[in-house]
């Protein structure tokens, strides 16, 4: 399903159109995001817009459902780069311009993730919803090299696969949080390497983390009614209706297995199921 979560009203959009047509959501994995603005210039924060506001609607939008189907679980993917984030809510949706406020403005939407994983298992408690920030590693994707300048590209790649994880490697750690059994109680921690790591003090501090919330329902444009508090739970129409953002997906193709995971870490092949993914036809 068709998803920018620059666009708050594509999110908008896809959140309708899943409710609509799946009864079950058991896991939410936020795994989208940029490191840069690229070419495009935009009147806000796109940086922080794609990496923590959309998440945090599409977050909200789904919440109802996620209640229904508990135990569930939310897993937010941060970086380690929150360690350098720094907050400034006079300024957090300000536009970013040059490389050195990108890099500032990307770890502070890192940070942003912790925050946010913090803060919702605040509001969360009790209702058999859990949720994680989870640090996948340094890893060898397109995320950062998609900016760098063509002809420096065929210098860096060698060095990428040298030293960076190979993308399965690095699912590891948020698979970890959305399928490991008896990890409940560490709602709204940070895991780095299957484990729990601590953070610095900025990412543990309760009154930034409800800041930030608030500050993110106003960006978001979240109404008084739309909180995590909110029960309603729109009822899914027929399945067998196509949604006008469906994918051409074969039917009931699956999510494979994950790759080994790092050493020291439990055997995910013990907590690791099969998925169904469901797909309408093209219509």
């Amino acid at each position: 399903m068709a998803l920018d979560l620059a666009s708050l009203a594509s999110v908008r959009a896809f959140a309708t159109a899943f409710l609509s047509s799946e009864p079950r959501l058991d896991i939410l994995i936020h795994n989208a995001g940029i490191s840069s603005c690229g070419g495009t210039r935009e009147p806000f924060n796109l940086l922080l817009r794609v990496n923590h506001i959309g998440p945090f609607l599409l977050t909200h939008l789904l919440l109802p459902r996620l209640k229904t189907c508990a135990p569930s679980r939310v897993v937010v993917v941060s970086s380690a780069a929150h360690q350098r984030g720094r907050l400034d809510f006079t300024r957090l949706d300000r536009p970013v311009v040059g490389w050195r406020q990108e890099l500032r403005a990307y770890a502070d939407s890192k940070l942003a993730n912790v925050l946010f994983a913090r803060e919702l298992a605040t509001q969360l408690e009790g209702t058999g919803v859990t949720c994680f920030a989870a640090h996948p590693g340094p890893v060898n994707s397109e995320l950062f090299l998609r900016h760098i300048p063509g002809w420096l590209r065929p210098l860096l790649r060698p060095l990428a696969w040298l030293v960076l994880r190979a993308p399965g490697g690095g699912a590891q750690t948020p698979l970890y949080c959305a399928l490991q059994e008896g990890i409940e109680p560490l709602s709204g921690r940070y895991f780095a390497n299957c484990h729990v790591e601590e953070v610095p003090p900025a990412a543990r501090d309760d009154r930034a983390a409800r800041r930030l919330w608030e500050a993110s329902k106003n960006l978001a444009g979240l109404g008084p009614g739309e909180d995590a508090s909110s029960d309603e739970d729109p009822q899914p129409k027929d399945p067998g209706t196509p949604s006008s953002l469906s994918s051409s997906h074969p039917e009931g193709s699956t999510v494979s297995e994950p790759y080994p995971s790092p050493q020291s870490s439990p055997d995910l092949s013990k907590v690791t199921h099969r998925i169904l993914v469901k797909a309408e036809p093209e219509p």
